[in-house]
């Protein structure tokens, strides 16, 4: 019975294309002529909407650079700044990952340049370390390549280049999401409501106005590429020439997107989960999900060669279930059939991926070294309540925003531009249809082959069904991190935008309605037209005047101070000099001056991290003999306090910096349900400006301004008190 089973199969796989290319132009035929068409006719028609479809979307791609361009000049006021001035405007981790990019321009060849990234000892004190690996650093590699190949030296600068890559990138993104709402819904007016969803939303779809080199600013771009034709592959009835098509997309951009973002695996594992549930209950063609699977297999395989053997992606889930999923197929042949043993078969199945996927796992995680993401596991023991800690990066990493759940002024936003209420009613109508068709399958009702309009069973398509899944368990990690809802938000647009364009979304809530008095089917052409038309206009009317405010007026991000202490440390430090202060700070500094510092704002390195935590000393409750020490162990000669860390005075106390580390370091004493910081030490960075003994022994202070305060940390000193 298996090998009946899998001959069929590939039976099926053979011929698919042969017989949806074969079947397809017979039914048109027949249509045509009872409605009066010529072929002719209708490969017009088809033509027509398919270049005004393809223009819509370039266009809507365009246009969106075009306008996070416009933004961005208008913000920061780009074009009339210095060189220092624009590199400000780059903060924490962002400034690193330009600072690259600079470092790549300037050495004399490229194979150079990477040399000195993979192995850089000129960024932190007494380390060596693989930026590449560590930081991803693909894309400032390609860009680099990029600026030098097409001789843009004399053209352009390489600050425009770089941002412009970036925001040619988020064009790419509207553009995919654009074309999966289109081939969900078979207009491209989806496309359009999606689009505007997207830009409406903007404060909660893309971390761009924030942090334009970050990781996933690169990478999510080729995943939303990766989703739509993954979309457009699960379709039924596909002709060869556009399943091959997808099925080459789909590798191309699963490659890409592997290589963009250290966490690309996390968010494929989603995808994974999402595609063994839509195979698991037969709703999809299993060869179709088994072929993404080995894209799966081979693009790890590749990431893991490439990444210079990144452990982190032997131990990763998507591996483990992927293998799970391979190794378990077999027990998958006889579940198509609509009997008792098959039902029994979907059950085993489904309990055997998850204890072999988990099982793997763990033994990986026992004999593979990997260090990379110990503290994400930490992090979500603390987050979940398994574990309690007074380790300083962990609360540290606890109160930052978007590791906090959602707060009511998201859902307030997305509830205001519509958004929300046509998410929950597509989803609701899709979920229950999707749920109708799973009771069918297991009373032994099979699938049809081709869904018809009047058929009212938008549940049977597999692309629906996979992205009612994906679009769910986006959710719930967007209930719990408010930084996932970057992730989640973007496919709640198209979501949403296919559904109320969707005729078959309508036809199928009018079949539950049962309803009589208006013919069903012209109801549900004329309110996919309608009501997509209807919500376009209401958000132009209101949300069109406050883009084009944001686009006309002027804002102002001018920060002297930074740029005096970027100017001062450029002129009177030594060119060996090392810099110690916040990690934030510290690519700023890296960024604009080059020289090199003590710690880094990364938090994939158990060594960084260890760094931070100990020269974020500087703000805690401890001698000035222990901040010395501290400091000389990482060869630093210069100190830098920020006021704004030193008397901050945040929204939720005890998540300061200084707060924090009074916990860690057990200078909080509780007296009567309140808690006070408690140590024989004043707070150093407030003592150290007092110049008085033992502080001056230990350092001296060469410059200061409003914001910041510099001191030398001294070579020859008293240790008397």
């Amino acid at each position: 019975k298996m090998s009946l089973g899998a001959a069929d199969l590939r039976q099926r796989k053979k011929h698919n294309c042969t017989e949806s290319d074969k079947m397809a132009p017979e039914e048109r035929n027949k249509e045509n002529s009872k409605l009066g068409r010529s072929p002719k006719y209708l490969l017009i028609q088809r033509f027509a909407k398919l270049f005004f479809g393809c223009l819509a979307a370039v266009t809507s791609g365009m246009m969106y650079a075009v306008y996070l361009s416009t933004y961005h000049e208008r913000k920061f006021w780009f074009s009339s700044r210095q060189e220092l001035e624009r590199e400000i405007t780059f903060q924490g981790d962002s400034a690193i990952y330009y600072s690259f990019y600079k470092e790549l321009l300037k050495a004399p060849s490229f194979e150079r340049g990477v040399y000195e990234l993979t192995h850089n000892n000129k960024t932190v004190s007494l380390k060596t370390i693989n930026a590449v690996q560590q930081m991803t650093l693909y894309p400032e590699l390609i860009a680099s390549v990029l600026y030098q190949a097409s001789g843009s030296e004399e053209v352009i600068e390489p600050v425009y280049f770089y941002i412009g890559i970036v925001f040619g990138l988020q064009g790419i993104y509207v553009t995919a999401l654009f074309v999966t709402s289109w081939v969900m819904s078979g207009t491209w007016l989806a496309g359009m409501l999606t689009v505007a969803w997207f830009i409406i939303n903007r404060t909660d779809t893309t971390r761009i106005d924030y942090s334009i080199p970050s990781r996933e600013n690169w990478a999510l771009p080729y995943f939303a590429c990766q989703v739509a034709a993954l979309t457009g592959y699960l379709k039924k009835n596909l002709n060869c020439s556009a399943e091959k098509f997808c099925y080459l997309l789909v590798n191309a951009s699963t490659y890409t997107f592997m290589m963009m973002w250290e966490y690309s695996h996390y968010l494929l594992f989603v995808q994974a989960v999402s595609l063994f549930l839509l195979d698991s209950f037969a709703l999809a063609q299993t060869e179709k999900v088994h072929e993404v699977y080995r894209i799966y297999l081979f693009s790890l395989i590749v990431g893991y060669l490439l990444q210079f053997e990144n452990s982190a992606l032997l131990v990763s889930p998507l591996l483990s279930l992927v293998v799970a999923l391979m190794l378990s197929r077999s027990l998958q042949m006889n579940m198509k059939k609509s009997t008792f043993v098959s039902r029994l078969l979907k059950i085993m199945y489904i309990y055997l991926v998850l204890t072999v996927a988990v099982t793997l796992n763990f033994l990986l995680k026992m004999f593979i070294p990997h260090k990379e993401n110990e503290h994400l596991l930490k992090f979500i023991e603390v987050k979940l309540g398994l574990n309690t800690t007074k380790n300083f990066t962990m609360n540290w990493l606890l109160c930052q925003e978007s590791l906090q759940a959602p707060s009511q002024d998201f859902f307030l936003r997305l509830t205001q531009s519509s958004l929300l209420p046509f998410y929950i009613l597509v989803l609701i109508i899709c979920l229950f249809s999707v749920t109708q068709v799973i009771f069918r399958r297991i009373c032994g009702e099979p699938l049809k082959e081709t869904v018809k309009l009047e058929d009212g069973r938008i549940g049977e398509r597999p692309e629906i069904v996979y992205h009612v899944i994906h679009t769910i368990l986006l959710g719930c990690l967007a209930m719990c991190l408010e930084g996932m809802k970057y992730l989640w938000t973007p496919y709640v647009c198209m979501l949403a935008a296919f559904g109320v364009c969707s005729p078959e979304l309508w036809m199928t809530l009018f079949k539950w309605l049962r309803l009589k008095a208006v013919h069903p089917i012209l109801l549900a052409l004329i309110l996919s037209m309608a009501v997509p038309t209807i919500i376009g206009f209401s958000l132009w009317k209101e949300f069109f005047p406050r883009i084009m405010t944001e686009l006309t007026e002027l804002q102002e991000f001018y920060d002297p101070d930074t740029v005096e202490l970027m100017t001062w440390i450029k002129r009177q430090a030594p060119v060996a000099a090392v810099f110690a202060g916040s990690p934030q700070l510290m690519g700023v500094i890296k960024l604009c001056t080059g020289w090199m510092v003590s710690s880094l704002p990364l938090y994939n390195d158990d060594d960084l991290l260890k760094r931070n935590e100990n020269i974020y000393q500087i703000y805690s409750k401890r001698s000035a003999e222990d901040i010395y020490k501290i400091l000389t162990s990482y060869k630093a000669n210069f100190l830098v306090i920020e006021d704004s860390i030193c008397n901050e005075v945040g929204p939720v106390r005890g998540c300061r910096v200084k707060d924090l580390l009074d916990i860690a370091n057990g200078h909080v004493v509780c007296e009567e349900g309140d808690n006070y910081a408690y140590s024989k030490y004043g707070r150093f960075c407030h003592e150290i400006k007092m110049n008085y003994s033992p502080y001056v022994n230990y350092f001296t202070r060469v410059y200061w301004n409003r914001s910041y305060f510099v001191y030398r940390i001294n070579t020859v000193i008293s240790f008397q008190s």
